[in-house]
């Protein structure tokens, strides 16, 4: 609930937001709370779900892998389940006309949509897509040059990489025969090994959710912004007397602008002479100035994507202004740098991004945590309790969820500690490594499910966060080998699963399906989805070949992120830095200081996610989309209120549906045709 009491990052219940009145709804004519208890899933749906997962995935790879023509996993809200979504949604409205007994309800719409979402996660920017940028790399591309064979091969974990160099070979130049033993049994092992390590983590986040989910959904009542659009496409009206979404005209203003837009940048994609929107992607505005101290700014983009547009508007008001203040604040600063000199020789890595990044991340997450220790510790007495369920208010049902929640923790734990001492991480390493993991992901989350804003925090993960506190030769050269090993799960959390999995927990509840079986559902989604997206990089890669044909090098990319560095740090040791540790520490001291201020005063307007983001390369791309909806939602409730707030919400779900049907459907014409086309992203 935008409107109602705000909650900060903590968790504890502050002041109305100044986003919307209290009391106000983001989600566009919300499915009342049903009095019936909640049910399974039907079979049909799951079947349904599945049996796309092989083409959602595939189709993924191609466009993200091959042809680069859509990043639509690079986002908040994935555009391939929606894509999938709008056209069982209207045949779904044909199914009502001519065989209603068929017609499938929103808890299927949804179950089809959670399962199409968890096979993205996998096939994604920042999973296992990644994996096969990193799995042989190391072998393919050490020279006598670069000299890794001698720095770092010693500490290889060579069970959980590909080193045969046929299949290297196959892998990176293409035009073999995807399906000869030869090519894909020396990926076996190795694949089997991280999907086993990576359902750890998996398993992991889902057994907290179990735990956060109702101090979340429940009693702070969070937005979930992320899922206001398939839950306004799928819900019925039944009863209700509103109209449903695919019912009203503004949606379809909002659509046809969105695709409008897509259609005559595509056509000048194709046709240079056509009409081109110039603004609407990314258009460097720094290339104007350039007048020191003012040229500092650098590259300096704005865009008005339709859909990251849609999307800024169910953010509350005062986090939609912090992210562009704080982007705006951060070019500032650096304009402050070069006038002070302090950009000057002997500054390399000014204004250390990567530092003040680092640290408001973490102290966010450890605010998130300190917030949740009441829940934490009623969900333990809770799941070992022997006081009847009537004394206690619980379920029988949701007692057995908290205790087998505490035992996969548990056990997860144990299995992250084998896995840790095969690919070489020493145990300090890897407790302080996991636990960085883990506070990022729970930090992701409360973002995802507060804010629903774009998280990409390339600059901030466990390896860099540890080379800036210990330095290199403290960690020593086998975790530094392992974490670099590792760093492909690392690299951006765009994908990660631990949000998503509490999203769809919450789709539950709207829709009335059993928590229990939509946990059965979310994990048989991420093993069908894993299966699906090995074999397709492996048929996309084995065929075009990651570095021959594959556009734009993205497989080349993560490997040489990986081991690059490891190569300066084992070269070159790096010891900590007093001016690093300086500025991890201000981000960190700023990210405290704005989370006291907006808990203590009602007229405090900046938000500690603001600056998180900005200086995280989140808001790099969509600054200036936060802008234009910050002023949009402000004018239209200071001057309609609410009542025109309600009636613009289909327009700006139209902007986003529009915007992703229309690039899904250039998506599909370039690879069709064998050629790169429009994308609406990037």
């Amino acid at each position: 609930m935008i409107g109602g009491m705000r909650t900060d990052p903590a968790g504890e219940q502050s002041a109305p937001s100044s986003s919307l009145p209290p009391g106000t709804s983001i989600s566009c004519n919300p499915t009342p709370q049903q009095p019936a208890s909640p049910q399974g899933i039907r079979l049909r749906a799951v079947l349904l779900g599945l049996l796309l997962t092989f083409p959602n995935n595939f189709w993924i790879t191609v466009v993200e892998v091959r042809w680069y023509t859509l990043d639509g996993t690079s986002l908040p809200l994935f555009i391939t389940p929606i894509f999938f979504l709008f056209w069982l949604v209207l045949l779904n409205f044909a199914l009502k006309r001519l065989a209603p007994r068929h017609a499938f309800s929103q808890a299927e719409l949804l179950t089809v949509y959670v399962v199409l979402v968890m096979a993205t996660v996998t096939a994604g920017h920042d999973l296992f897509q990644n994996l096969f940028g990193a799995i042989g790399h190391a072998d393919r591309f050490a020279t006598p040059e670069n000299k890794w064979q001698d720095l770092f091969f010693a500490f290889l974990p060579s069970y959980w990489l590909v080193r045969d160099p046929v299949a290297l070979k196959g892998f990176y130049q293409g035009s073999v025969n995807p399906y000869d033993p030869q090519m894909w049994s020396p990926f076996v092992r190795p694949l089997i090994l991280w999907g086993l390590f990576i359902g750890t983590l998996f398993t992991i986040c889902a057994c907290l959710n179990v735990l956060i989910r109702s101090q979340w959904s429940d009693h702070e009542r969070l937005a979930f912004p992320i899922v206001q659009l398939p839950l306004a496409m799928t819900d019925p009206q039944t009863g209700t007397g509103r109209p449903g979404l695919f019912s009203q005209k503004a949606m379809w203003a909002g659509f046809l602008l969105a695709a409008v837009i897509d259609l005559i940048n595509g056509l000048h994609y194709l046709y240079p002479s056509f009409p081109y929107l110039e603004t609407v992607k990314l258009y460097n505005i720094g290339q104007f100035v350039t007048q020191p101290p003012w040229n500092a700014i650098g590259v300096t983009n704005i865009s008005m994507y339709p859909f990251a547009i849609g999307l800024a508007f169910f953010v509350p008001l005062d986090l939609s202004f912090s992210c562009w203040f704080f982007f705006v604040a951060r070019k500032l600063f650096q304009v402050f740098g070069r006038a002070a000199g302090l950009d000057g020789p002997g500054s390399a890595g000014f204004p250390y991004f990567e530092q003040q990044a680092s640290g408001a991340w973490l102290a966010w997450g450890l605010t998130i945590v300190w917030g949740l220790r009441a829940q934490l510790r009623h969900t333990w007495n809770l799941a070992w309790s022997r006081a009847p369920e009537h004394t206690t208010g619980t379920s029988p049902e949701q007692k057995r969820q908290y205790r087998g929640a505490y035992l996969g923790i548990g056990v997860g734990l144990l299995a992250l500690a084998g896995f840790s001492a095969q690919i070489g991480l020493t145990p300090w390493v890897a407790t302080l490594f996991f636990g960085i993991y883990f506070l990022l992901a729970l930090t992701l989350t409360r973002v995802r499910a507060e804010l629903g804003t774009p998280h990409e925090i390339y600059f901030v993960n466990p390896r860099l966060i540890l080379v800036t506190l210990f330095g290199s030769q403290a960690i020593g050269a086998q975790s530094l080998t392992a974490m670099s090993v590792m760093y492909w799960f690392n690299r951006g959390y765009r994908c990660h699963f631990m949000p998503n999995q509490l999203e769809a927990m919450k789709m539950a509840d709207v829709a009335r399906i059993r928590q229990s079986s939509m946990l059965g559902l979310l994990f048989l989604a991420f093993i069908v989805g894993t299966v699906a997206t090995y074999w397709a990089n492996l048929h996309v890669t084995f065929l075009e070949g990651a570095t021959a044909k594959a556009s734009p090098g993205f497989k080349r990319w993560v490997g040489a992120e990986s081991y690059d560095r490891l190569q300066g740090w084992l070269q070159t040791p790096f010891r900590p830095v007093p001016t690093q540790l300086f500025y991890m520490a201000g981000g960190a001291v700023l990210t405290l200081f704005l989370r006291v201020m907006r808990g203590a005063f009602l007229w405090w307007p900046f938000h500690p996610a603001g600056y998180a983001l900005a200086v995280s390369y989140a808001m790099d791309y969509f600054w200036f989309c936060f802008f234009i909806a910050w002023v949009l939602k402000a004018l239209i409730i200071r001057f309609g209120g609410m009542r025109a707030h309600n009636l613009a919400v289909p327009f700006f779900l139209g902007l986003i549906l529009g915007d992703y049907v229309a690039g899904s459907l250039w998506s599909l014409y370039g690879p069709l045709n064998r050629m790169q086309t429009y994308k609406i992203y990037i």
